[in-house]
C-alpha cells in the first residue's frame, strides 16, 4: 500500500487534497462560528454587568442567539422579562455604528411608556416617538413607534429603511387579532431582508408554527419558549366570607363544589373546624400580614373584614356593616368595597380588578368612595396631589370642570382609580405612573390594561368570566384569562401572584379550572388583502411578484398546512372507501350490506367536503388579492398594462391618491374625493364630513342637534351615501369584506366643536366619554392629513390637467384649515 496521501482516496470518493481542503475548510467554519459565539457570549456578559439582575436563562439564549445574527421570537408568560431582550437589541443596534432600531407597540400607552423607559437610559436625543399624532424627533436612531405607523412607513417612505438594523415586535401574537392583526403580518412580509426581527409573545400552543413561518419569510429565526412563571400563580375563589383555593392536592377544592352544589356558603363554625383556608374567622383585627403557612410553603391568607395594619379608622363602620351583612342570610357574592377590605386583609394588594365594563369600572370606584374607603398615608395623598396638579395643569378651569377631575383626584388620593379607553389619555397614563409608584394601591380596568403596559400587582381579580364582544356576551378564552392573570406576582418584590375569581351563582367551576389549566391557544392569522396594500404593493411590484409575497403570509402557512392534513384524510378515505366496496360486496345479510352502505355513504360525505375545502383553500390569500384587484380595476385605481407579451397591473393617478388613504373606508374616502363630491365644503362641513366617516358608533347615541346641516353638506352625505352604496354592491358581488356605511348621527359634535362649544355641553348632550371623544377628533385630524396628502399626491400627478391640480390645491387648503378647526385646546394637548 502506498504512503503517498495525494494518491489515496477517503471513503466519500474524494482524494486525499481534496479531503484535506474540506476538513481545513470545516475547520475554519467551526472556528468561525465558535470566535462568533464568543463575541455574542463577551456581549451578552457585558450587557447583563450593567443590569441590576442576573438573566434568566431565556433571556440569556434570546440575547446571544440575536448577537450571533439571528432574528428571535421570544414567547414567555406576563411578567417573565421578555421586554429584557428587546432591552438588548436596542443596546445591540445603538453598539452598532450608524444603525437604527425601532420599537413597535400595539397601542399609544405602551408606546408612550416605553419612549420614556428608553429615553430616561438613552437621553431624549437619542430616543423618538412616533404614534400619529405625536411626533417627537423622528429622526432620532431608537424610534418608539405604533405598528400601523411602521406599516405606513414601508409602504410610503421605504427609504428611511435603509440603516435600520433591527425591528422589536411586541405583543406579537396580537397578528391574530381580528382587526389590527393584519398589520403585524404586512410588516413582517415587507420589512427590507436585513432588518432583524425580535418578536415578543405571550405563552401561546403553537410558538413553533409561527417561529417557522418567521423563518420560512425572514430567514434564520430563533425560537426562545419558557413556560415558567418567575413568580408562582395561585387561582382562588373570592366568596363573601372565603377566599378558597381552586384546587387542593391536584384536584378542585370540595368546599367550592359544596358551594356551587349547595347555593349556600359554609358557616363560619363549619370553615374554621375544617381549617379552611383564608375564612372571615378569627384574623378579625390581627393585623397579620398572612398568617401560617401549608405544606407545599405557601402562605394560608386570612380574610379579616378589618385586616392589615394601619388601617384607617373612618372605615370602621363601612367594614362592620360588610361583615355583618356577609355573617347574615348565607350571602355568597362579595360586594366591591368588601373585596378591597378582603383583599387589603389578606396583603393582597395592590391589585388589578378587571371588569369588562367601563360603567362597571366607575360605578366600582363611586361605590368605594361611597363606603369611605381609603388606602393611602396622608404622606401619599399629599404626593399624589402634588402629581396630579402637575400633570393637569395645561387644561383649564372649564375642561378640568367638563372632565370631573375633582372625584377623579379624589379617588386617586384614596389610592383607588379605574382605567379604560373612555378616560382621558392625560387620566390614564396618570393612573398608570401612580400605580408604579405604588401610590394607587387597587385600579378597575377593562382588558386594555392587560396588553404589554407595565402594571404588575400583587393579585389579579377577575369579576366575571365573559365579557362584551360588540354584539353579545361571550366567555372568556384560555388566552385571554391567562394574559390577564398574568399581571399578578411582581418580580423582585412577590413571592407569589394571586389570581381570583369573584363567586357568582353562575359560576361554571369546571369552565374555571380549565381556564386556569389550559395552555392551548394558539395563534390564527387574520390577515387579509386591502384596497390600499395592493395599491401600494403593486406600485413597486408585478402581480405575480405580490401574489408571491402574500402566498408567503402566515394566513396561507396556516392554510396550507391544514390542507395537506385534509388531502391526506382524503388519499386515506379513497383506501377506506374501496374496502368498504369490497365489505359490501362479501355481504352475506341485508342488514350487514345496509351497515357498510350507511359507513360509505357518511365518509363519502366527509371526503367530498375535504375536497371542496382542499380546493378552495389552495391559493386562497392569492384569489382574495385577485378579487381586490378586479375592484380596483373596474374603478379605475389599476390599469392593465403588457410587459414581455403579459398582463401586469400598475396604479392610476387615483391609485396613487389611494396609496395615501388608510383605514377601513380608504376606498370611500378616495372615491369621494375623485368624483369632487365633497369639493363644494367649506372647513368646518369637511372636518364634519371627515368626522362622520371616521366615527365607530359603540351604542345609540343621541341626535341633538342645534341647527340643521347646511344643504351642500347635506347633498356631499347623500352623494357619499349612494357611493357607498355603489361599493358595497360590488364587495358583495365579489365576495370581498364590506365597508361599514358611515354614521352621520353625531355629525353636529364635530360642528360645534369647530365653534368653540364648552366640551362640557358636548360630553353631556352626546353622551360620549372624554376619552372616546378625544379618540374621535384625532382620528378626525389623522384622517384630515391623509387627504391633504392624498391632494397633494393629486395636484403633483402629470396626468391630471392644470384645472384638476388647481382643484386639489384648493381641496387641500381647505383641509389644512379643517384640522386646524378641530385641533385644539385638549385635542391638541392631549398628546398620549
Amino acid at each position: 500500500m502506498s504512503d503517498n496521501t495525494e494518491n489515496s482516496v477517503d471513503p466519500q470518493g474524494c482524494d486525499g487534497a481534496e479531503a484535506l481542503e474540506l476538513t481545513e475548510a470545516s475547520e475554519a467554519v467551526e472556528l468561525s462560528e465558535t470566535a462568533e459565539a464568543a463575541e455574542a457570549r463577551e456581549a451578552v456578559d457585558f450587557f447583563e454587568s450593567q443590569l441590576s439582575y442576573r438573566l434568566d436563562g431565556f433571556q440569556r439564549l434570546s440575547c446571544e442567539k440575536l448577537a450571533a445574527g439571528s432574528s428571535v421570537l421570544v414567547a414567555a408568560p406576563t411578567g417573565s422579562g421578555k421586554t429584557t431582550v428587546a432591552e438588548f437589541a436596542v443596546w445591540l443596534a445603538r453598539r452598532e455604528s450608524d444603525t437604527r432600531v425601532f420599537y413597535t407597540a400595539p397601542i399609544k400607552a405602551l408606546s408612550n411608556q416605553k419612549y420614556s423607559e428608553l429615553a430616561a437610559v438613552y437621553g431624549d436625543d437619542q430616543v423618538g416617538l412616533l404614534t400619529g399624532d405625536v411626533n417627537i424627533n423622528q429622526s432620532a436612531p431608537i424610534l418608539v413607534m405604533t405598528t400601523e405607523v411602521l406599516r405606513n412607513m414601508i409602504y410610503a417612505d421605504p427609504e428611511r429603511l435603509a440603516d435600520l438594523s433591527c425591528v422589536v415586535l411586541d405583543e406579537v401574537h396580537f397578528l391574530g387579532d381580528p382587526h389590527r392583526g393584519a398589520v403585524w403580518e404586512e410588516i413582517i412580509l415587507h420589512l427590507p431582508g436585513h432588518v432583524r426581527l425580535v418578536g415578543l409573545s405571550a405563552t401561546v400552543s403553537n410558538a413553533e408554527e409561527l417561529g417557522d413561518w418567521l423563518h420560512s419569510v425572514r430567514g434564520d429565526t430563533e425560537v426562545i419558549i419558557s413556560e415558567s412563571r418567575p413568580v408562582p400563580l395561585y387561582q382562588h375563589v373570592l366568596t363573601a366570607r372565603s377566599l378558597l383555593p381552586l384546587k387542593r392536592k391536584g384536584k378542585l377544592n370540595s368546599e367550592i363544589l359544596r358551594l356551587k352544589s349547595s347555593g349556600r356558603d359554609l358557616g363560619v363554625g363549619q370553615d374554621r373546624g375544617r381549617g379552611g383556608r383564608g375564612s372571615w374567622d378569627d384574623n378579625e383585627g390581627r393585623g397579620h400580614r398572612g398568617g401560617r403557612r401549608d405544606r407545599g410553603g405557601r402562605r394560608d391568607r386570612g380574610l379579616g373584614a378589618g385586616g392589615g395594619r394601619g388601617r384607617d379608622r373612618s372605615n370602621e363602620r363601612g367594614r362592620e356593616s360588610g361583615s355583618r351583612q356577609a355573617a347574615g342570610g348565607g350571602r355568597l357574592k362579595i360586594s366591591r368595597p368588601e373585596m378591597i377590605h378582603a383583599l387589603r386583609g389578606a396583603d393582597l394588594l395592590p391589585a388589578i380588578v378587571f371588569i369588562f365594563s367601563r360603567n362597571g369600572c366607575d360605578q366600582a370606584v363611586r361605590q368605594c368612595l361611597w363606603e369611605g374607603i381609603s388606602l393611602t398615608t396622608e404622606e401619599e395623598r399629599q404626593q399624589i396631589k402634588r402629581l396630579v396638579t402637575a400633570a393637569t395643569a395645561e387644561l383649564s378651569r372649564e375642561e378640568k370642570r367638563a372632565l370631573r377631575l375633582h372625584e377623579w383626584q379624589r379617588a386617586l388620593e384614596r389610592g383607588i382609580a379605574s382605567h379604560h379607553a373612555g378616560l382621558l389619555p392625560l387620566c390614564k397614563s396618570l393612573v398608570e405612573q401612580l400605580f408604579q409608584q405604588k401610590l394607587v394601591k387597587v385600579v378597575f380596568a377593562t382588558e386594555t390594561l392587560a396588553l404589554g403596559i407595565n402594571m404588575p400587582a400583587r393579585s389579579v381579580v377577575i369579576e366575571k368570566l365573559e365579557k362584551f364582544n360588540g354584539e353579545t356576551r361571550v366567555p372568556l378564552t384560555s388566552g385571554e384569562y391567562t394574559q390577564l392573570t398574568g399581571r399578578a406576582g411582581r418580580r423582585g418584590i412577590d413571592d407569589e401572584g394571586h389570581a381570583i375569581v369573584l363567586w357568582d351563582a353562575s359560576i361554571d367551576i369546571n369552565n374555571l379550572a380549565e381556564l386556569a389549566g389550559d395552555r392551548s391557544y394558539p395563534v390564527q392569522s387574520s390577515f387579509k388583502p386591502t384596497y390600499n396594500m395592493a395599491v401600494n404593493l403593486l406600485s413597486r411590484r408585478s402581480v405575480s411578484q405580490v401574489v408571491t409575497v402574500l402566498e408567503r403570509s402566515f394566513a396561507q402557512f396556516q392554510t396550507d398546512r391544514s390542507v395537506v392534513q385534509a388531502a391526506e384524510f382524503v388519499q386515506s378515505a379513497e383506501k377506506s372507501l374501496q374496502g368498504y366496496e369490497q365489505a359490501i360486496a362479501r355481504a352475506t345479510t341485508q342488514a350487514d350490506k345496509k351497515r357498510w352502505i350507511d359507513r360509505a355513504k357518511k365518509l363519502q360525505r366527509k371526503t367530498a367536503r375535504l375536497r371542496r375545502r382542499v380546493h378552495h383553500e389552495v391559493g386562497s390569500i392569492a384569489r382574495q388579492f385577485n378579487r381586490v384587484c378586479e375592484m380596483l380595476v373596474e374603478l379605475g385605481y389599476l390599469r392593465e398594462i403588457t410587459v414581455d407579451d403579459s398582463g401586469d397591473l400598475v396604479p392610476t393617478v387615483w391609485g396613487a391618491v389611494l396609496q395615501r388613504v388608510y383605514g377601513e373606508r380608504a376606498l370611500l374616502a378616495t372615491e369621494c374625493l375623485r368624483r369632487g363630491v365633497w369639493q363644494r365644503l367649506n372647513a368646518e362641513e369637511l372636518a364634519v364630513m371627515c368626522g362622520v366617516l371616521s366615527y365607530e358608533p359603540r351604542r345609540v347615541v343621541s341626535g341633538y342637534s342645534q341647527e340643521p346641516p347646511t344643504e351642500d353638506w347635506i347633498d356631499a352625505y347623500d352623494n357619499t351615501l349612494r357611493i357607498w352604496a355603489e361599493l358595497d354592491y360590488a364587495e358583495e358581488r365579489l365576495r370581498l369584506q364590506r365597508t361599514e356605511m358611515p354614521e352621520s348621527i353625531l355629525g353636529w359634535v364635530v360642528r360645534d366643536w369647530t365653534r368653540f362649544r364648552p366640551l362640557d355641553e358636548l360630553l353631556r348632550d352626546s353622551g360620549l366619554s372624554a376619552g372616546d371623544y378625544i379618540r374621535w377628533m384625532k382620528q378626525t385630524v389623522d384622517l384630515l392629513d391623509q387627504l391633504i396628502n392624498a391632494a397633494i399626491t393629486a395636484a403633483k400627478h402629470p396626468d391630471l390637467s392644470e384645472g384638476e391640480a388647481a382643484s386639489f390645491q384648493s381641496f387641500e387648503q381647505i383641509a389644512r384649515e379643517a384640522k386646524r378647526r378641530i385641533r385644539y385646546g385638549i385635542i391638541e394637548n392631549s398628546g398620549v
